[in-house]
């Protein structure tokens, strides 16, 4: 059962993580034509394309996302409702079909935090490791217009030591701290 419920967390994980930074992209105004918007669309599509068809028009057609924002909250729930059935259909446990169906969600938003927790370390990893080792990669400029929005509150705190910016290591420490404190 145990590899079970890893298999749905790293599946649910994946698809709300890509419908997070769809959200994120379409809301800085980053080019999906460009990785990891190609990507991002390609996983994500079957879900927020009949999601958007039925938002009303000014949700849909907004500065806000709601089209990936509603996919990530199905796919939360979703996943809720898969990990309930999961945990207590193989265990004969004896609780309250309206206290299982509470936990969906907040298994769905543990979900939804965790992902978002995760992504932007994933993202500042990976736009770190780059602007140190391949700074000239177009993909840089990409990451950099995500990460910077994200990055500015901390750089007016913590100053460049030595020209290093330490900026991104302090975010990832805080981003770890809260996935700590969620766990």
């Amino acid at each position: 059962m145990r590899i079970a419920l890893f298999l749905l967390d790293t599946l649910f994980f994946f698809l709300v993580a890509a419908g997070l930074l769809r959200a994120w992209m379409n809301h800085l105004r980053v080019p999906m034509w460009a990785q990891p918007g190609r990507f991002v669309m390609a996983v994500t599509d079957w879900l927020v394309a009949p999601v958007r068809r039925i938002l009303p028009r000014g949700m849909a057609q907004g500065s806000v996302d709601w089209g990936s924002l509603m996919a990530v909250v199905l796919l939360a729930l979703a996943y809720g409702g898969l990990w309930i059935m999961l945990a207590t259909g193989l265990n004969s446990v004896a609780v309250s079909p309206a206290a299982l169906v509470m936990a969906i969600p907040v298994l769905a938003f543990k979900l939804v935090l965790r992902s978002l927790l995760q992504g932007l370390m994933v993202l500042l990893l990976v736009y770190a490791v780059l602007s140190w080792v391949q700074p000239q990669s177009p993909i840089l400029v990409t990451l950099d217009r995500l990460c910077s929005p994200i990055l500015r509150p901390v750089r007016r705190v913590i100053p460049t030591i030595g020209g290093v910016d330490l900026s991104v290591l302090v975010l990832i420490i805080l981003l770890q701290v809260g996935l700590m404190l969620i766990a």
